[in-house]
Formats: C-alpha cells, sequence, structure tokens
C-alpha cells in the first residue's frame, strides 16, 4: 500500500485548511470580504448594541410565501440580527408568519404597519399577496413599529430592495438606540412670533414625540424671550422655529445666540415673503410682499443669507389641481404645473435627503452661503433646477401664470440655481462676542461646542393641510393624491441635529447592485436549460469512455 505523503499538496490541505475551515464554522466568525463592507457593523453601532442593558427583542413579519426579492431582505434582516446578538446577548428576535398564526391585518395595522400588496403569478393566474414588511422593537414595556422597505417614489423594484438593504442597519440601530435610551432628549418648539399653529404644526409634533420629548416654549412673560426663561432652554437640546412672522427683539436674538453657543441645536424654517397659497385660490391674485422678521444680521453671523425673492423652478415643480371646466353640472379638474411649487430632489449624498421622495416647498425664498466663516462646514440640502426664475417682491402672483410657466413676467429674471436649505457644522462664534450686550447675559459664551443648525428658505415646508378640521399626514396632496419626503426630511433632520453617536453616517452607505441581465436572460434561457440538460450527460459519458479505455489499456 502506498504511504501518504504529509508534505504533498493533498497532505497539506487535509491537515491545515480542512481544520481551519471547520474551526471557522463552529466559532461562528465570518470574514467580510465585499468591497463596501457590507457585512461588517459600524464602531458606532457596536457601542449603541452594548449600551443596551435589559432584554431586547425584535419581531420582524418578513415569513411565509412570498417573491424572492422579499426572501433577499429576510436573510439580510437575519444575518444582521444574528451579528446583533453575537454583540450583546440580550437582543434577540424571531420571525413571525402573521398569515400561519392568524393575525389579522387590523391587528397589524393597529400596530403602525401598513401592507405591501403584491401581484402573483402561478400556473397563469394572478393573485395578490398582502404583506407586512415591518420590525416590531419590544424593550421595557415600549414597543416601535418600523419599515423595512423604503418607500420612494421613482425608483423599480430592484432600486427599491437595495435601498432597503443599505438603510437597514441605521433603521435598526437607530431604533434600538431610542427605544433603550434611558432619558430622551427634549425639542422645544418656540411659540411667540406667530408661528405655525398646533393644528398646522401637528404631524411635526407627531413625529417629534416619536424619539423625542417634544413640546412648547413660551416665554414666561408672554411677550418675548428673556433671562427667566434660561432654565426651560438649558433643558431643551434643541429648538424647532416654524414660520415666525413677527420681528424678534434684540434681547432675544442674545438668547437665542447663547442657546447655540452652550450647545443647543437649531431647526429654522423661514419666510423671507408673504404669500399664501389659500389668499391666492380664492382671489386669483395676490401682492406677496417682504418679512422682516430682524434676524438678517444673526443669520449673517453664520455665513447665511436669506433673500426676499420668490424663486420660481420651470423645470422641478409640483403640480396644482385647478378646476379647468364643467361637464353637466360637474366641475372638471385638470393638474397642471405651478412653479412657485419647487421640489428638493436629492442629488447629493447627504445622509438627511438621501432615498427620500422630493420634498415640496411652497412659495420659497432662497438663501445665499457667504463663506469666509471660520470652523463651520456649510452644506446644501435642496438647490432649484438650472431652469429658475426669481420674482421680485413686492409684486403680483396670479394663477394664470400657470398657463405660461416658461415666459417672464414683469420684475422677473433668469437666474442660477438657488438654495433652499443648508446645514451648517462646526463651533461657531457669538455675534456678541464683542458687544455691550454681552454684560447682561450670565455665564456669557463667546464660542460653542462643536454644533449644528439647519436653515429652510420656507416656512411651510413643515406644514401639513387640514381636511374637515382634521390635520392630514404632512407631505400628503389630497387633491393631487402624491406623497412627497417632507415628513421623512424633517424627522432625518431632527435626527442629524441629535445625533450625538454619529449614526446618520449609516444612511451614506453604498451596496453595488450586482445584479442578472434580464434582457440577456430572456434571450439566452433556451441555450442556458440545454446546457445545464446536455453538458452533466455528456460529462458523464466522457468519463466512461475515459474509464472504459483505460481498464482496456491496463488489462487488455
Amino acid at each position: 500500500m502506498k504511504k501518504f505523503n504529509i508534505k504533498s499538496p493533498l497532505g497539506i490541505f487535509l491537515i491545515a485548511v480542512v481544520p481551519l475551515v471547520i474551526l471557522l464554522a463552529y466559532s461562528g466568525i465570518r470574514l467580510d470580504l465585499t468591497k463596501e463592507k457590507r457585512y461588517t457593523l459600524s464602531d458606532n453601532t457596536v457601542k449603541v448594541l452594548e449600551s443596551v442593558k435589559k432584554p431586547l427583542t425584535v419581531d420582524v413579519y418578513l415569513e411565509g410565501d412570498f417573491p424572492a426579492s422579499f426572501k433577499q431582505l429576510q436573510n439580510e434582516t437575519r444575518f444582521m440580527l444574528e451579528e446583533f446578538r453575537k454583540i450583546n446577548p440580550k437582543i434577540d428576535f424571531r420571525f413571525i408568519d402573521p398569515i400561519k398564526t392568524k393575525m389579522s391585518q387590523d391587528t397589524l395595522m393597529a400596530m403602525g404597519m401598513q401592507p405591501s400588496v403584491l401581484p402573483d403569478v402561478k400556473d397563469g393566474k394572478i393573485s395578490q399577496i398582502a404583506l407586512f414588511p415591518y420590525a416590531v422593537i419590544k424593550y421595557d414595556k415600549r414597543g416601535v413599529s418600523i419599515p423595512l422597505v423604503v418607500q420612494q417614489a421613482g425608483i423599480d423594484a430592484d432600486q427599491q430592495l437595495t435601498r432597503s438593504i443599505e438603510g437597514l442597519e441605521y433603521s435598526l440601530v437607530s431604533n434600538i438606540k431610542n427605544i433603550a435610551a434611558n432619558k430622551r432628549k427634549k425639542v422645544g418648539i418656540l411659540v411667540n412670533h406667530d408661528e405655525l399653529g398646533p393644528e398646522e404644526f401637528h404631524s411635526f409634533m407627531q413625529l417629534a414625540l416619536e424619539n423625542y420629548d417634544a413640546g412648547p416654549v413660551i416665554p414666561k412673560n408672554q411677550t418675548e424671550l428673556t433671562l427667566e426663561d434660561l432654565p426651560l432652554l438649558k433643558q431643551m437640546s434643541a429648538l424647532v422655529i416654524a414660520k415666525p412672522r413677527k420681528a424678534f427683539t434684540d434681547n432675544e436674538k442674545v438668547i437665542l445666540d447663547q442657546f447655540i453657543m452652550n450647545g443647543g441645536k437649531t431647526l429654522w424654517m423661514i419666510d423671507a415673503v408673504n404669500a399664501e397659497m389659500d389668499t391666492l385660490t380664492r382671489s386669483q391674485k395676490i401682492m406677496p410682499f417682504p418679512v422682516d422678521i430682524n434676524m438678517t444680521d444673526f443669520f449673517f453671523n453664520y455665513g447665511i443669507r436669506i433673500n426676499p425673492a420668490l424663486v420660481k423652478d420651470v423645470k422641478k415643480f409640483a403640480l396644482l389641481k385647478l378646476v379647468t371646466g364643467e361637464v353637466g353640472g360637474n366641475p372638471q379638474y385638470t393638474s397642471l404645473p405651478w412653479p412657485y411649487f419647487p421640489l428638493g430632489i436629492a442629488e447629493n449624498d447627504n445622509p438627511i435627503t438621501k432615498n427620500i421622495n422630493p420634498v415640496k416647498f411652497e412659495f420659497p425664498t432662497s438663501i445665499d452661503t457667504l463663506g469666509g466663516r471660520k470652523n463651520i462646514k456649510t452644506k446644501v440640502l435642496f438647490e432649484s433646477s438650472e431652469r429658475t426664475l426669481l420674482k421680485q417682491v413686492p409684486n403680483y402672483v396670479d394663477l394664470k401664470e400657470i398657463a405660461s410657466v416658461d415666459s417672464l413676467g414683469q420684475m422677473e429674471k433668469p437666474s442660477t440655481p438657488k438654495i433652499f436649505a443648508v446645514a451648517l457644522e462646526g463651533k461657531f462664534n457669538s455675534a456678541y462676542a464683542s458687544r455691550i450686550e454681552r454684560k447682561g447675559y450670565p455665564g456669557f459664551k463667546s464660542q460653542s461646542p462643536e454644533n449644528k443648525m439647519i436653515i429652510i428658505a420656507d416656512g411651510d415646508v413643515g406644514r401639513n393641510k387640514m381636511h374637515k378640521g382634521e390635520p392630514l399626514p404632512m407631505g400628503i396632496d389630497r387633491l393631487t393624491n402624491q406623497e412627497f419626503g417632507n415628513e421623512q426630511f424633517l424627522r432625518n433632520a431632527l435626527d442629524y441635529l441629535l445625533d450625538d453617536s454619529n449614526l446618520m453616517a449609516l444612511r451614506n452607505r453604498n451596496i453595488e447592485e450586482r445584479l442578472l441581465d434580464r434582457n440577456r436572460i430572456t434571450e439566452e434561457k433556451a441555450n442556458w436549460q440545454w446546457l445545464n440538460l446536455l453538458l452533466p450527460l455528456v460529462v458523464i459519458a466522457l468519463l466512461g469512455g475515459l474509464f472504459f479505455w483505460m481498464r482496456k489499456r491496463k488489462f487488455g
């Protein structure tokens, strides 16, 4: 018998490689060889998972008979939750088939889940499958439902799946962080300058209350912010100022300046021009005019100027539904382009705006970034297209302009793209560092720690519409049946401002699509089927022939 040689290639393979494979299989160690490190959790994710102190359960409603694309999402979700459990054994998960467990749709919808209805073709018959691609995180008698599928218009099913997988880690870990937090951060809504009312701001308050303690900040003297309001402001991690229409006093500006210098985050939604669509619909013609809230020098300190001129975008705009005729006494509606409602479409990889529906702006103005501010990084979130017009005010806006969106009106001029929203990051310097006002503020600070601010040149971006006295979800246009990304944009904006774990960076994760060519599959389907059928037979025949020839040569 021939002796086995340990130094042979087979011997080296059996002694070195096979034990290594077995060791890796039983130890659970995995090597991520993908270019984009698809299966590697970020350091910030690991820190959040390690901070979970009590048992946490994730119920995933992705079990059962559904299309292959959802199987891929199921596998990716399962793999990620397995990695979570390795980091922290207190985190557990289970996959639930709502049909098998006989859960009613009413029960699932009461938990905040909306069904995804997909076509199913079997034996030439088309039926529909209702799926609930959600995960429910339960922790310490609290629970939250999170969608696993990105809802974004204008993309196909493959892109939707890819973007859902890209955002999977952020969706899961950010909600785990929020639900497991011992103390929720506070968000104040400034109420003193004729801002949006409770009914108009209802949807924003609901989204803010999902992850934060949000409530109004009302000056104690009912007139202006004073030093008496400092204890309340110091409790706030962020302050939201939504469409102020009354001027800020100089004393209030010092208070706000020091709120920022002490690390407070701010979200500004500013109307520099007064123009209301409700008034225009009733009267067919309005005269917009500038609104001065006495904040020009305040924003100038951060390298920002908000211009009092309406922006018209004749390329990226929302539709306006109007009565254009009558048949048999019934009004006939037509959806027409309205350039005063430009759309914010994400054209960069900013985590605040990535993978959301277009954001609808109503009569926005523009933002100039002046630059030259040390320690401040300015990032453009949304801007208009290259086909932009500026309308100086005061000037008339007429509904008849809808018939000729490209033509120049009185006091209008072509312009370069205009900025609608910016994010500022860095160490902000006080505008009052060398002014006498600093002496009236106890513990005055001249510079902030690392801070953030978002400025939007439209006060209506966060307003929800009303229908029969009830608030509609933000971003829903009931007349044109369009769903805009305003709610997701502002949710991301708040999360960005209050993200001390840098989890928002996970929204920039890109997964390269390695998809098969569907057209080629269709064209070459028959060839590959014949190849798969005949190739094994040919190989077996060749091996049989070779074996027969070798036997005949040896023994013949």
